[in-house]
């Protein structure tokens, strides 16, 4: 692997860096994005029947709002369960737009790399084309400088496109999850709102 870095020249570096970035991001995403970290099963429920018991809500409010993305959507509507049904539908909105723009939090950065390695190989590819064409001399060819250039400009095409295709296809799918998982929140604080509001039993 270090001679395959040798060979691609200094080009090669910010593609290992853009590689590493894009790594770390999408292990994170992984975790975060988790189904049962963001919406957990039942927790609509649970959270309905205690608040309706009434024993410690407050309590109950902290443990939703540290539970999960979910939680603090829940937490936000039953704060204001006494209000209307509008200030209610109000305070969930913008809960759900914290916690939206939370999920597709490092989303943006995988996107430009995976937009960015492509042209970061490219411009790996143009410095070695200056170094095939550098080893033209009127005394003939220098055959070192010559593969040099053909390396410099070969590794850094293929490093670029290795980068950016598995990084474009965990952007996508990300985006997708987490538009998934916003619906489903949408969902579940429609149904707490007619739950608290005497709608569905």
């Amino acid at each position: 692997m270090l001679e395959i870095i040798k060979a691609a020249g200094w080009p090669i570096y910010p593609l290992l860096l853009a590689s590493i970035i894009s790594v770390a991001l999408i292990i994170e995403r992984v975790v975060a994005l988790r189904h049962a970290k963001v919406v957990p099963a039942g927790l609509l429920k649970r959270a309905v029947g205690e608040f309706k018991r009434g024993a410690n809500n407050d309590k109950l409010l902290e443990d939703l709002d540290a539970h999960s993305p979910l939680g603090r959507v829940l937490s936000a509507g039953l704060r204001n369960v006494n209000a209307s049904r509008e200030i209610m539908k109000e305070s969930i909105e913008e809960a759900g737009s914290a916690v939206s723009h939370e999920l597709n939090r490092y989303l943006t950065t995988l996107g430009t790399i995976a937009s960015v390695s492509p042209l970061m190989g490219l411009f790996g590819t143009v410095v070695g084309m200056i170094e095939i064409f550098g080893s033209q001399s009127p005394t003939g060819t220098n055959p070192m400088q010559l593969a040099h250039g053909i390396s410099v400009a070969l590794y850094n095409t293929g490093f670029g496109l290795v980068i950016a295709i598995p990084s474009l296809i965990a952007w996508r799918h990300f985006r997708a999850l987490a538009d998934g998982f916003v619906v489903e929140m949408e969902q579940q604080a429609v149904r707490l709102v007619e739950y608290m509001h005497g709608e569905r039993k």
